[in-house]
């Protein structure tokens, strides 16, 4: 395994964390705990010591169930990190009130990486005004919370001044080879390195798509390498590339995939890629974007919409389906993300767009979005969005 420091306090992390989110289930949708924990354990004897959990992940009980498979010494092994829901928060009692709850349920009696999740520009707004950071200067007082960061999912703009706000030690972005231009992106991920912050990166797959399934044309690119690699070789080799990333995080749930990437973690040094190797990662990226239904680079320069449409959100759930397939996951993110449960903000649904025009006259990539958007609408506001609107919010806690 090899490790990364964070700048601030020198801390020595993997540079593969353990992402709690995606954890092995039953029949029923609950954890499989006994397969889990297994996972867990055998990580961290495999020199990972950075997990992340969170408050609503599998349905609030990641944090429980990571309780108790951090049992018999194994807490004492690893950098655990959570969040705090930033949607859910009404007043600043909120925060000591979930904080300790999250205590209780780690059965910790501190947090050493805490995040506030899922920040966009309109909630950290609101965050800012709860006292956001007078919270986490008593929970670093007390020895609740050891460092503070923050996750995050909005524009670049925003992201830069949630970055200067605090003295943060750390913070967590998406990136990937497709992502070089979405949200935080490259030009966030530098910024941020700029003033000092460790950098954690969730999503490096994208969720797996950049995994499975494969589209032949994108497994004939990779066949032409050099070096035989995978795909999740290659988008974790390219994230990793970075002297910049401290840490990536990955939502293991097989057995076969833990071995792979602790394989991978090995031997992942910065700028180990070569440039042909980096050419090649391009043209991967730029098939991907012929795929895709929308190819959407999530510049958002298309907002504010005046109807209120996420419409960067909606492209990607519907390029997301059109690699995978998978329409129930598609359905149920659709519902979740652009429909504003997540970041506990209003819905900005495909169907909401009125076609006035605004977007079209600003989108670098020239894409009819009216067009597109009414599309999306119709493949993912059927009948049955009303029942993926009540899953959703049960699967993210909002109920």
């Amino acid at each position: 395994m090899l490790y990364r420091k964070i700048p601030e306090n020198g801390d020595e992390l993997s540079i593969l964390g353990f992402g709690c989110m995606r954890l092995p289930v039953k029949e029923d949708g609950k954890i499989d705990e006994e397969r889990a924990t297994r996972q867990v354990r055998y990580a961290i004897d495999h020199g990972i010591n950075y997990i992340d959990t969170a408050w609503p992940y599998h349905m609030g009980e990641s944090e429980p169930f990571l309780g108790r498979a951090l049992a018999g010494g194994y807490r004492e092994k690893i950098n655990l990190a959570t969040k705090l829901p930033s949607w859910t928060i009404k007043n600043a009692d909120d925060m000591d009130r979930i904080l300790n709850s999250q205590l209780d349920r780690l059965m910790t009696d501190h947090i050493d990486y805490y995040l506030i999740h899922g920040l966009v520009g309109t909630l950290w707004d609101k965050m800012e005004k709860l006292e956001v950071l007078d919270f986490l200067d008593r929970a670093k007082a007390d020895g609740r919370i050891i460092n503070a960061g923050f996750s995050f999912h909005g524009s670049i703009e925003d992201f830069k001044r949630i970055v200067d706000a605090y003295p943060w030690v750390f913070c967590q972005i998406q990136y990937n080879y497709l992502d070089e231009k979405s949200q935080a992106g490259t030009e966030g991920l530098e910024y941020a390195a700029s003033k000092g912050l460790g950098i954690i990166v969730m999503e490096p797959l994208r969720g797996g798509k950049l995994t499975n399934p494969v589209p032949p044309e994108i497994q004939e690119i990779w066949n032409e390498a050099e070096i035989k690699r995978t795909p999740a070789e290659w988008g974790l080799r390219w994230v990793w590339n970075h002297p910049e990333v401290t840490v990536v995080l990955s939502g293991m749930n097989e057995e076969s995939h833990i071995e792979e990437n602790l394989r991978i973690a090995s031997e992942a040094y910065p700028n180990s890629l070569t440039e042909a190797e980096l050419q090649l990662v391009k043209r991967v990226e730029q098939k991907y974007r012929e795929l895709m239904k929308v190819g959407c680079t999530g510049c958002r320069y298309c907002l504010p919409c005046p109807s209120g449409v996420d419409i960067p959100g909606c492209f990607e759930i519907y390029d997301n389906f059109s690699l995978s397939g998978n329409e129930r996951e598609a359905k149920l993110m659709y519902a979740a993300k652009p429909g504003g449960i997540i970041r506990g903000d209003v819905p900005g649904y495909a169907s909401q767009c009125v076609q006035c025009g605004e977007c079209v006259e600003k989108c670098p990539q020239h894409l009819d979005i009216p067009s597109l958007l009414e599309a999306v609408a119709e493949k993912f506001e059927g009948k049955d969005h009303r029942g993926w609107r009540l899953i959703a919010k049960k699967s993210f806690g909002k109920e």
